[in-house]
């Protein structure tokens, strides 16, 4: 029965691969497809496998599609104001020009909490190209930090779709997330960022091509303190939910206070303050209509909209996995092994990205293996956050010919494919490798 259980996973697995491989099908319709053959050879009837797609589609997508699509609104109300280019230009002037890759590293940090990588980085293109032609510097100098910014919070930092998705499967709060995903970022940005960015750049020497830019006057960009304070005060509210949670003085002591943040600190409630402050002080003071700010809404949420389908069939996949039992057949085996779930999850992630490319499934598969292992063991609330940074770091690395990320940096900093293989995909295997050390290191002492 174990043998059967583990080769009817593999088989799930295999079949998953080759849909979105070999016949370019759809993620979502692959994952389902991949959850039916798991359940069947592991002997439920057709019946159950239908109920079981039906419990794992529900009990993921309730949390995870508000949140999403609210991330979602909220970044392109950021992104069309010009609020992404108010944080760089800021960053860049009190850092100064010298200094420009550690100011372009964490714009990048920050910006990516909204705003979904790849707009972030088609809308700051024109800085960095600006910075090279002012000072004929590479430029990966500028690009790599900027990059291993957007990358890192993309992959650790709630509300983006990946982390979100990852907590919801795996049962890990998204307070713990943002904290943990925060730690782990900085570093790994300063590594995979700044201080790959100075070496790559000594070797590989690229020019801005010659293109003309929006001024700023013609962008009329918000100031960077409004900017800053509509991203910040979602993730503040969150956190200070988390940390009456955990900490049991305070919510006896507090209990008014507490109560109060555990509804405003919620992320549905937090992040729908969060579009109301951007909808009025991005949007109608800055002389938008409702038309156009219902029209950029409603264009965001189809991204979204994929990503949340994907996740559901992630949770489809775990409940297969729950409900036939090999969830608990996966446990077992690691734990003969000697081998710890955190390293398995980093490893499931990897090999799933490296060999079809795209991040988001890579995660949102590795949870859903994952998941099943957690229940028979109890990890505290920062524990399941070092899991959820393994996964996403997993999911970084190795960015090559098969992910669409690796040809927008391609394209855009004019790099060659020898070039882009030395720089984007040695910076994305740096930043899992860096990511995943450091919540190793914090999942010992938590």
């Amino acid at each position: 029965m174990t043998t059967t259980l583990l080769l009817s996973v593999l088989a799930g697995i295999a079949i998953l691969l080759i849909l979105v491989l070999y016949f370019r099908i759809q993620a979502f319709l692959a994952l389902l497809i991949a959850s039916i053959v798991v359940g069947l050879l592991a002997g439920l009837s057709g019946i159950q496998v239908i109920e079981t797609i039906q419990k794992g589609m529900a009990g993921t997508l309730g949390f995870v599609a508000t949140v999403v699509g609210l991330g979602a609104i909220l970044g392109a109300i950021l992104e069309h104001s010009g609020g992404t280019k108010a944080v760089v230009n800021f960053m860049i002037k009190k850092f100064g020009i010298n200094r420009a890759p550690s100011a372009l590293a964490i714009s990048g940090f920050i910006i990516a909490i909204p705003v979904f990588f790849d707009v972030a980085f088609i809308i700051l293109i024109p800085v960095i190209y600006a910075l090279q032609r002012k000072t004929k510097k590479s430029l990966l100098l500028y690009a790599i930090p900027l990059l291993a910014g957007l990358a890192t919070t993309h992959a650790f930092i709630p509300p983006t779709p990946g982390p979100v998705a990852v907590a919801d499967i795996i049962g890990a709060q998204l307070g713990w997330v943002i904290l943990i995903g925060i730690i782990a970022g900085v570093p790994t940005v300063i590594v995979s960022g700044i201080l790959f960015g100075k070496y790559i750049s000594k070797r590989i020497h690229i020019d801005a091509p010659d293109i003309s830019e929006m001024t700023d006057d013609e962008l009329k960009l918000p100031h960077f303190g409004l900017v800053l304070s509509i991203i910040i005060i979602p993730i503040l509210m969150i956190l200070v939910n988390t940390t009456f949670k955990a900490n049991e003085y305070l919510s006896e002591n507090y209990e008014s206070l507490a109560s109060l943040f555990q509804f405003l600190g919620h992320p549905f409630v937090a992040l729908i303050i969060a579009n109301l402050l951007a909808w009025y002080l991005l949007g109608t003071r800055k002389g938008y209509t409702k038309k156009e700010l219902l029209d950029i809404s409603t264009k965001s949420l189809a991204p979204a909209g994929v990503i949340i389908l994907l996740t559901g069939a992630g949770g489809v996949f775990k409940q297969v996995l729950v409900d036939t039992g090999a969830g608990k057949v996966i446990a077992e085996l690691m734990t003969d092994l000697g081998l710890p779930i955190i390293i398995f999850a980093f490893i499931s992630a990897a090999i799933i990205r490296i060999i079809q490319g795209s991040a988001t499934v890579a995660m949102i598969t590795a949870a859903g293996l994952v998941s099943p292992l957690l229940a028979a063991s109890s990890f505290s609330g920062p524990q399941l956050a070092c899991m959820v940074i393994a996964i996403a770091s997993g999911a970084s690395i190795l960015s090559h010919v098969n992910d669409s990320g690796f040809w927008l940096v391609s394209q855009y900093l004019g790099l060659s494919e020898k070039q882009t293989f030395k720089s984007w995909t040695v910076m994305t295997t740096i930043l899992a490798f860096t990511g995943f050390g450091i919540a190793l290191l914090i999942n010992l002492f938590v």
